[in-house]
């Protein structure tokens, strides 16, 4: 008889924990490629990233040319007019 208290004691909750944990080790790989997938598209982000800062340095370049340009062109007017 207390043999089976036992197993029923030991056995009983180690089967539910099992039973409980099976669900989410079948998941594991599939999470796993969704965490892959994630890391990608955060290099990918960071890429564009890098991408649209060199951008925003190299139109402020071209705008600081312009406004030279632009400043030229006034005094030459106002050296004709």
């Amino acid at each position: 008889m207390l043999i089976w208290i036992v197993v029923a004691v030991v056995l009983l909750p180690l089967l539910a924990l099992a039973l409980a944990v099976r669900p989410v080790l079948t998941r594991l790989p599939r999470l796993r490629r969704a965490a892959v997938a994630l890391q990608r598209r955060a290099a990918e982000a960071e890429t564009l990233r890098e991408s649209a800062e060199a951008l925003q340095e190299r139109a402020e370049g071209v705008q600081r040319q312009l406004d030279t340009a632009q400043q030229r062109l006034a005094v030459i007017k106002a050296k004709r007019g």
